[in-house]
């Protein structure tokens, strides 16, 4: 992807979006903890209210998006139906429910200056997201940052187009009724990349930008913002079932690891298996996945133990397709001597998202989850459950895949920051 400057017509209209953007957060961060969470309640039951007409939409955009080939991962993340929808406000809903992280003291001390010192819970500000072919992240994130406090500035992709309009309008109306500024909330449709490089240099009003798309639109934003960049979305995801894992138990992890939703970002893509287990787990773990729709792309270790006459698929595994998202039910398989095999597989092939182990050994397991630097770690689990609603935490606005300033799935507490707050009695410094 080449960069260029936007024309002077798209980076103004940006400019102003931003300002806006700031002077909306200004009426946010004043809301107390009631007046957010009716806000959020009105809005789930205006989503509900509205259900035929985001439906209407998002079937517009269903059609487009198959007129244009995009893949089966890709249409499943941009349907709506009422089901999701009514799964949609109930996390609005369950967001207004949370307790409100803004105005939190999590520390605070005496000095011996005599200045009474502790820090609070404050809103970012305005928080930037770019996202591509969910409609449901548009509400979500949008959800997230009322709640705190934050404006909010949403580019959805091109694809969701007909979809989040309506969304936003819906957001629009319950931000107006409460007599709050439209601007709290303001979607990007246009597709284009002249104001994707537009967005990406208003660091002067945009506090954070939030990626959640492919690698290489991810690798493009992060080498051109001027914005801080938190990056989540990308899942490589590896399973390692161990010599002394209960096979009857690993297989159901498996196929629900692999099967249950493959074009998510916490699906599985590696299975690795320990060598002294393989000739006796893999024809279970192909008649038991294969059986359920598994595509199979085993790895010179691994294909010793595949019959030849195989009745499922099965294509050799390249060595570029180990960094590759399937986001279908093909999956990776990997014969390792040991644990020391299958670390070094992850640490150099994994993303940092999501990565189990399989294993009945508690000291096994305590070194995996020591030595495997991901965001999310699992000990007889799938991967699955990375997600900001099964971790209790709401709806999310990304699952971050690195460090700073927040790490895995992120919810109400990684949109708010904190400022230092020092009480004295006319004290000076001496």
């Amino acid at each position: 992807m080449n960069s260029k400057q936007p024309d002077n017509a798209d980076a103004g209209k940006l400019r102003e979006i931003a300002r806006k953007a700031r002077e909306a957060s200004y009426k946010l961060a004043a809301l107390n903890t009631g007046g957010k969470n009716r806000l959020l309640r009105e809005l789930a039951g205006l989503l509900e209210q509205k259900t035929p007409e985001i439906c209407a939409a998002n079937a517009v955009d269903m059609r487009e998006a198959e007129d244009a080939g995009l893949s089966g991962a890709m249409l499943d993340r941009l349907l709506l139906t009422p089901e999701r929808l009514a799964a949609i406000a109930g996390g609005v809903r369950h967001v207004a429910d949370l307790e409100d992280p803004v105005g939190r003291v999590p520390d605070g001390r005496d000095l011996d200056c005599g200045l009474r010192l502790f820090r609070r819970c404050v809103p970012l500000g305005v928080v930037a997201a770019i996202y591509e072919a969910r409609p449901n992240v548009t509400v979500d994130i949008s959800a997230l940052c009322l709640k705190t406090g934050n404006a909010a500035i949403l580019r959805g992709g091109g694809e969701t187009g007909h979809t989040n309009r309506v969304l936003a309008g819906i957001i629009r109306q319950v931000l107006l009724r409460n007599e709050l500024p439209a601007e709290a909330v303001q979607s990007l449709t246009d597709p284009g990349r002249a104001q994707l490089e537009a967005l990406l240099r208003l660091d002067a009003d945009v506090d954070v930008l939030i990626l959640r798309g492919g690698a290489a639109m991810q690798k493009f934003c992060r080498e051109h913002s001027r914005i801080p960049v938190i990056c989540g979305g990308i899942g490589l995801c590896h399973i390692f079932v161990d010599k002394s894992a209960r096979q009857d138990l690993a297989l159901p992890v498996l196929a629900n690891a692999k099967l249950q939703r493959p074009g998510v970002c916490n699906s599985m893509e590696t299975v690795l298996i320990h060598a002294d287990i393989a000739a006796e787990f893999i024809p279970k773990m192909l008649a038991y996945m294969g059986s359920r729709g598994a595509s199979f792309h085993p790895d010179a270790g691994a294909q010793a133990y595949f019959p030849a006459d195989c009745p499922y698929p099965v294509r050799p595994l390249a060595e570029s397709e180990l960094e590759r998202e399937w986001l279908t039910p093909d999956m990776n398989v990997i014969v390792t001597p040991d644990l020391d095999g299958a670390l070094w597989h992850i640490r150099r092939h994994g993303s940092g998202h999501s990565d189990s182990i399989l294993t009945e050994n508690m000291e096994t397991a305590e070194r995996f989850i020591r030595e495997v630097d991901s965001a999310a770690v699992y000990v007889n689990s799938s991967t699955r459950f990375t997600d900001g609603a099964e971790f209790g935490l709401g709806a999310e606005v990304a699952i971050s895949t690195q460090k700073l300033h927040a790490r895995g799935p992120m919810a109400l507490e990684a949109l708010t920051t904190y400022k230092w707050i020092a009480h004295g009695d006319y004290t000076v410094r001496k």
